[in-house]
C-alpha cells in the first residue's frame, strides 16, 4: 500500500504544480498498476473477490476466513499508508520544523475541506460520502477484473488505468487513498480531529466501497458469467 499511497502523494503534486487536477488524475494510476502487478491486495479489491469466492463455494473458504483477511489487509493497507502519511509529512515540512510547503498545504486543506464539508451536512453528508464510496470502488474493482482478462504487462496496466483514472478524476472516496490523505492532513495541521477521520471519512468509505463493490462489479459479473461459463465440478466436501 506504501506505493499507492506515494501515488497520490505524486498526484497531488503534479496537480498542485500544473494547475490542472485532470493531470494528477491522468498519472495517478500508476500507483494502482505498480501494486497490483507487483502481487499485493487492496482492501476494496479482497471485498469483491473473496465473497464471490464464497459464493462459488471454493473448497476452504469461510465467511471466518473472509473477515480474517479483510482484518489482515486493512491492518497492512492503512500501516503501509500511515508510514507514508508521516514520512511525505516530514518531507513537506522539513522534519516537522517549518510550515507545511504548498503541497502540504493543499493536502491538509484537502482534508480539512472534505471532511468537515460532509459533517456540517449531518445527514445528507453522509449519504453523499457512502454514494461516493460505492461510486468510487465500482471504478476500482473493475480495474481489478480489467488486470485479469489480459495476460501481458501492457495489457493490464491499460485495463487498470481507464477506470483508476476516472475514480480519482472524480475525486470519489476511496477508503485506502484516505487512509494517506487524512492521516497526513491530521500531521501537518488540518483542522479536523482523529473521530472526525473516522466518523465523516473512513468508515462511512469503507461501508460505501464495500458495497459498490460487490453490488456493481463483483455479483454483476458473476450473474452475468456464470451461465456462460464452462461447468465446473465442485468437490463433495465443499458441498457440505
Amino acid at each position: 500500500m506504501r506505493v499507492r499511497a506515494l501515488a497520490a502523494a505524486f498526484a497531488v503534486t503534479v496537480s498542485h504544480q500544473t494547475g490542472y487536477p485532470i493531470i494528477g488524475a491522468i498519472l495517478f494510476p500508476v500507483g494502482f498498476v505498480m501494486l497490483y502487478l507487483l502481487g499485493f491486495d487492496l482492501l476494496t479489491g479482497v471485498f469483491v473477490l473473496t465473497p464471490l469466492a464464497l459464493i462459488d463455494r471454493r473448497p476452504g473458504v469461510t465467511v471466518s476466513g473472509i473477515l480474517k483477511n479483510w482484518g489482515l489487509v486493512f491492518a497492512g493497507n492503512f500501516l503501509g499508508a500511515f508510514t507514508v502519511a508521516v514520512m511525505m509529512a516530514i518531507v513537506f515540512t522539513n522534519g516537522f520544523s517549518t510550515e507545511p510547503n504548498a503541497v502540504g498545504k493543499t493536502i491538509a486543506g484537502i482534508g480539512e475541506a472534505r471532511t468537515l464539508g460532509y459533517k456540517e451536512f449531518g445527514a445528507a453528508g453522509m449519504l453523499t460520502l457512502f454514494i461516493r464510496g460505492m461510486l468510487c470502488n465500482w471504478m476500482v474493482s473493475t480495474g481489478v477484473v480489467g488486470a485479469m482478462i489480459s495476460t501481458s504487462v501492457s495489457g493490464k496496466a491499460i485495463a487498470m488505468w481507464m477506470p483508476i483514472m476516472v475514480f480519482f478524476g472524480m475525486t470519489f472516496e476511496h477508503s485506502v487513498v484516505n487512509m494517506f490523505l487524512f492521516p497526513s492532513a491530521l500531521l501537518m495541521g488540518g483542522g479536523f480531529s482523529v473521530m472526525d477521520y473516522l466518523i465523516w471519512t473512513e468508515i462511512p468509505t469503507v461501508v460505501g466501497n464495500l458495497i459498490g463493490g460487490l453490488a456493481f462489479t463483483g455479483l454483476t459479473l458473476y450473474s452475468t458469467h456464470l451461465k456462460t461459463a464452462p461447468k465446473r465440478a465442485i468437490p463433495v466436501a465443499a458441498r457440505g
